[in-house]
């Protein structure tokens, strides 16, 4: 009961000093509040880019490695001798790997191999569509890439092996070559070959790093998209594979997944046990351990510009509750005259100190909150519940800080001494 009594004394001092000096208040508290705003504010957008980034990412897949000819992380090899030396003469994932692993890997609850040609016209009678992304995927990859379709189906095993000419299209595709509708069973043309619609995909929408949806994408046999471009054969020159392959969800880690992979790739190629990998296993995760790196990054540096506001804020609170201090002495004498303690008054004006400085957190956080509300095209901006702890908590430290000093002054003041004070 003596502790919500003392919160509600102290909410009352603290509410007639912001009404009696509302100037000067506004100004203490300014710091504080552009402390809390600017702190909150690049959390915020870090928070909003990095989940924007990481969504555009989405169509990699989870729980998924994939073999590919160079790393994406770099390999740490820069852009010199080595880097040149040890990767560009790789060869290429090969169809035929791909049919040795998928018969032999026991860990893979998918093996898959895909290849990607970028800017390809699609054309139906006179209309026509260009800058598509032309896949030829084999059978599994919808289990790493997940399909969900405004119509039809996903290839079936013999369209797959016997490389027909069939086509999934995106929805932006089909909207634009079939604006009325009935893509699925009608034909289009690639590369001046047609190809049956089978499929339309969902649209998903533009992500933030560009078109990396399936809306500008179709999709069509791994062995007929062969027949268009030179791929699969392993030649450093050709256009380049992936086999994808996704573990099981037991497999924390995927463990087991790459230790098998690694080992059936280095017999398939003929590795001796000096040799380095002539392959690298990917994981999406690289992709988001870099992006977040980049991210801690800026999250640092909003503390630090933050952090000069909140000092500034934090004198401005001291200096508020030196003087509510000055101001209410003789009060504070009457108070320990009549029998309250010293922690009494310590804490009454502690929580008054608190109590301002969430006034000025609460500010801040409101400016960010107004910032969410404006479109920013494809970013979608959010304030967590997260920040907003966060945000308060941060305020109520520097409160607490910021008024320790005046508030042990107050409590230790002779009651005598602070009655005749005034």
């Amino acid at each position: 009961m003596l502790v919500f009594r003392l919160i509600l004394e102290s909410f009352g001092f603290a509410w007639n000093a912001l009404k009696s000096n509302l100037l000067r208040t506004i100004l203490s508290l300014l710091g504080v509040t552009i402390g809390i705003f600017s702190i909150i504010g690049v959390l915020t957008f870090v928070d909003s880019l990095e989940k924007s980034i990481r969504d555009s990412f989405n169509f990699l897949g989870s729980d998924v490695i994939y073999v590919a000819k160079f790393p994406w992380d770099g390999g740490g090899g820069g852009g010199g001798r080595d880097w040149w030396k040890e990767f560009l003469k790789r060869p290429n994932p090969t169809y035929s790997e791909y049919r040795f692993l998928k018969a032999n890997m026991q860990e893979g609850a998918a093996v898959s191999i895909f290849a990607t040609a970028g800017s390809v016209s699609v054309k139906r009678n006179s209309s026509a569509i260009s800058n598509i992304a032309l896949s030829g995927v084999s059978s599994d990859y919808e289990k790493l890439s997940e399909f969900e379709f405004e119509s039809g189906r996903y290839l079936t095993s013999d369209e797959i092996e016997g490389g027909r000419n069939v086509v999934i299209v995106g929805y932006e595709v089909a909207n634009a070559l079939f604006p009325a509708g009935g893509a699925v069973g009608d034909f289009v043309k690639i590369r001046n070959l047609r190809y049956k619609v089978v499929g339309v995909v969902k649209r998903e929408g533009e992500s933030f790093v560009g078109n990396t949806s399936k809306d500008y994408s179709c999709f069509i046999p791994y062995q007929s998209f062969r027949k268009l471009y030179q791929t699969g054969t392993g030649r450093w020159y050709e256009l380049g594979s992936i086999i994808g392959m996704k573990g099981y969800p037991n497999d924390v880690g995927l463990v087991q997944l790459e230790n098998e992979a690694r080992g059936f790739l280095r017999v398939r190629r003929g590795l001796k046990p000096n040799q380095k990998d002539s392959f690298a296993l990917n994981r999406p995760e690289a992709i988001a351990k870099a992006i977040g790196s980049v991210f801690d990054v800026l999250s640092v540096a909003g503390w630090v510009i933050g952090g000069f506001s909140m000092l500034v804020g934090g004198f401005g609170i001291a200096n508020i509750m030196f003087v509510s201090v000055k101001e209410r002495t003789s009060i504070i004498g009457l108070q320990k005259s009549l029998g309250a303690k010293n922690y009494f008054i310590l804490f009454q004006f502690l929580f008054e100190s608190v109590f301002l400085s969430l006034i000025g957190g609460l500010a801040g956080l409101f400016l960010v909150y107004l910032i969410t509300l404006i479109p920013f095209g494809s970013l979608n901006v959010f304030l967590s519940i997260g920040n907003i702890v966060l945000g308060l908590g941060v305020s109520s430290i520097i409160g607490l800080v910021a008024g320790i000093i005046p508030a042990a002054l107050a409590a230790r003041m002779d009651p005598v001494a602070a009655i005749r004070a005034n």
